[in-house]
């Protein structure tokens, strides 16, 4: 891949990470009004109605292909990493369920290297060193999780899996993104439907503030939001494109102090610097090796 195509790539991560990192804000909001389950069913069937729109007014093929491994994507990706965040930011503070979701990159390079071949190169592996540090500036050195705080951990451990389990599908066989998207949007957004019934909590309050969160999540964050994650993780390694959108809890925390009063410590502000610096050598990586 040239170093234009590289360039490109990065820049729609670059677009997703600003979408991505104000919906912590938005998702926020939204739980405030609606049971986080309830919230994530709404937003995930308008999220595959408007890909399976897409598909249908682009006239790209919505067959189902690799129906079991589009199962697994979609329980990981979808049921899993939301349930879980969405669960721990109902009463975490919203910068810190973001960097703990956002564990995610270091997760897929640790997976990618036994599970896909991907061997992390040496920028990467600073760039690794780097971040983590940042993160655990940002997570608090010696504060004792609570149960918050280990939900956002493990969304960000399942959401690495889903990753893997994507990655390995793409490069094992030919599969339609916007067709892969929809399907496992789909797939995951009935089993969090199941959920909501399973489990049911107060009932949503409807008003101008959830509907805008519900719109917001289901067309740009989740439906053409994930589309082009999906389009760039076809173009990157795994680790690349996971390091590529990084800046999305830092862009959260910034979002949330500017926004909701939530105050990022020194200590915070030291670990998004660190995070800022993991994300030039990612990107340097990211030209500089060979596809």
């Amino acid at each position: 891949m040239s170093a234009r195509q590289h360039g490109l790539a990065l820049a729609v991560l670059a677009a997703i990470s600003l979408v991505w990192g104000f919906n912590w804000v938005v998702l926020k909001v939204g739980v405030r009004h609606a049971d986080p389950f309830e919230f994530l069913a709404w937003r995930f069937a308008l999220a595959a109605g408007c890909l399976f729109g897409a598909a249908v007014v682009l006239r790209r093929p919505i067959r189902l292909t690799h129906a079991p491994q589009v199962l697994v994507i979609g329980l990981l990706q979808t049921t899993a990493t939301f349930a879980l965040a969405t669960w721990a930011l109902k009463s975490g503070a919203v910068g810190k369920t973001a960097v703990l979701n956002y564990t995610m990159p270091f997760w897929v390079t640790l997976f990618a290297w036994p599970l896909l071949g991907e061997r992390p190169s040496a920028g990467q592996g600073l760039a690794l060193a780097i971040g983590l540090a940042g993160l655990l500036l940002l997570i608090g050195p010696g504060a004792a999780p609570g149960l918050p705080d280990l939900l956002a951990l493990a969304s960000g451990v399942v959401w690495g899996l889903g990753v893997i389990a994507t990655k390995h599908l793409q490069t094992r066989a030919r599969v339609d993104t916007l067709s892969l998207i929809a399907w496992q949007v789909l797939f995951g957004g009935g089993a969090l439907a199941a959920l909501a019934l399973v489990v049911p909590g107060e009932p949503a309050h409807w008003n101008a503030a959830l509907v805008f969160a519900i719109v917001y999540n289901g067309v740009l964050v989740s439906a053409l939001g994930w589309f082009l994650w999906f389009w760039a993780l076809q173009r990157l390694d795994a680790g690349t494109a996971s390091f590529g959108i990084l800046a999305v809890p830092v862009l959260g925390a910034l979002f949330s102090a500017a926004l909701l009063g939530e105050r990022p410590s020194a200590l915070d502000w030291a670990g998004m610097a660190l995070i800022v610096a993991a994300l030039a050598l990612a990107a340097r990586a990211a030209l500089r090796k060979p596809s």
